[in-house]
């Protein structure tokens, strides 16, 4: 496959929209060690355009107008390690929604809503791990109960609730 983006940008690009985009970009390097790419502001003093770079992805942002819906970004962000990029986050005004834990698949992270109402999945890679062996730990207690977790944490949030639901993921058929 080509590609037609422009040398550095990937082919799909992240918009989040947000009553502070200064802020968020500043909270995006100082949680994510994102490097600041433009903050455009526009006649009004909001921000028309932002892009900030996280790894390998660039995300694009701009201020919310005050008649627009309210429309959080839920963006997964891979990072070196977890734990830290997620206390990172909560220094800088996040909030944990999921802790951290191992998954099946070989990814440890969790979820923290940032100051803007957005629903980060912050993640490292721990370990490479072949799909039937994934499938094989999702019957351990340690990762059902990480997946239960994620599920019923996730769901609490959005729904506005103080419990979640979950239910157990089902392998595809051969």
């Amino acid at each position: 496959m080509d590609h037609f983006a422009p040398e550095g940008y990937t082919s799909v690009a992240p918009w989040v929209v947000t009553d502070d985009t200064g802020a968020l970009l500043d909270f995006i390097t100082a949680a994510f060690d994102g490097e600041e790419i433009a903050r455009v502001s526009v006649e009004d003093g909001s921000i028309g355009h932002g892009e900030i770079r996280i790894g390998d992805t660039v995300v694009l942002a701009f201020d919310r107008r005050p008649d627009w819906p309210a429309t959080p970004a839920m963006l997964r962000v891979y990072v070196p390690d977890a734990d830290a990029a997620m206390a990172a986050a909560v220094a800088h005004g996040a909030r944990v929604v999921t802790e951290a834990a191992d998954s099946a698949w070989g990814d440890r992270g969790g979820r923290v809503k940032d100051p803007f109402g957005n629903i980060w999945w912050v993640v490292s890679r721990v370990e490479e791990v072949a799909p039937d062996e994934v499938w094989r730990r999702m019957d351990e207690p340690k990762y059902a109960e990480s997946m239960r977790t994620a599920q019923q944490t996730l769901d609490a949030e959005l729904g506005g609730r103080a419990s979640g639901v979950a239910s157990a993921p089902q392998r595809p058929p051969h």
